[in-house]
């Protein structure tokens, strides 16, 4: 075989395995949602409810999830009041 010809199954190869393959080389992007806080809400529960159903906190401590949550909303403090706006990152 010639090496030109080695080349060009090699290229063939590769173009199939890519095009197989569901890889995406797009970043999903951040977006905000807001959510209003019910009476007896706390950052915990909300941290705990936003583990369980947001992609974006999947892998992440609860810990890790209240200080994010404090940091993207500027609070000082963990207490919340009812009606409160809080801003939740989620993966679009």
């Amino acid at each position: 075989m010639k090496l030109s010809n080695i080349f060009i199954i090699i290229v063939l190869v590769l173009s199939i395995i890519f095009l197989c393959n569901n890889i995406s080389f797009s970043e999903k992007s951040i977006e905000y949602k807001k959510i209003y806080t019910s009476y007896g809400d706390t950052l915990w529960s909300i941290a705990k409810e936003q583990k369980e159903n947001n992609v974006y906190y999947k892998d992440k401590s609860l810990q890790y999830i209240i200080n994010d949550i404090k940091d993207i909303n500027t609070l000082k403090k963990s207490g919340l009041s009812t009606g409160q706006e809080l801003l939740i990152p989620e993966l679009k």
